[in-house]
């Protein structure tokens, strides 16, 4: 689990345009790095849901908006379709990030 102060773990994992998207990659800049458990679901699409409504504030404070899940990059692309979410959705399949995060 990580606590204050520890540098957050790198990953690679592909978005929903199959492209590879590396943390490090938006180093120096502002992240909101969130995981959920699956794409469609009540509350995982109220959070995403709530996050795409908030989405033009966060990019005036130059954040970048990051979701992960074990979906499928097929599942992310339906996903982000049906809701209209402008942020970057992360394929993790093999639970990489996931584990690296602690996340349960």
């Amino acid at each position: 689990m990580l606590e204050a102060g520890m540098k957050a773990p790198d990953f690679t994992l592909l978005d929903k345009d199959g492209k590879s998207v590396s943390l490090s990659d938006f180093k120096g800049r502002k992240v909101v790095l969130y995981f959920y458990p699956k794409d469609n679901t009540p509350g995982c699409t109220r959070q995403a849901c709530a996050f795409a409504a908030s989405y033009d504030a966060f990019k005036e404070l130059g954040v970048q908006v990051i979701g992960v899940s074990r979906d499928s990059v097929a599942s992310h692309v339906k996903f982000a379709e049906k809701h209209g979410l402008p942020f970057i959705l992360l394929s993790d399949p093999e639970l990489s990030a996931i584990q690296a995060y602690g996340v349960r």
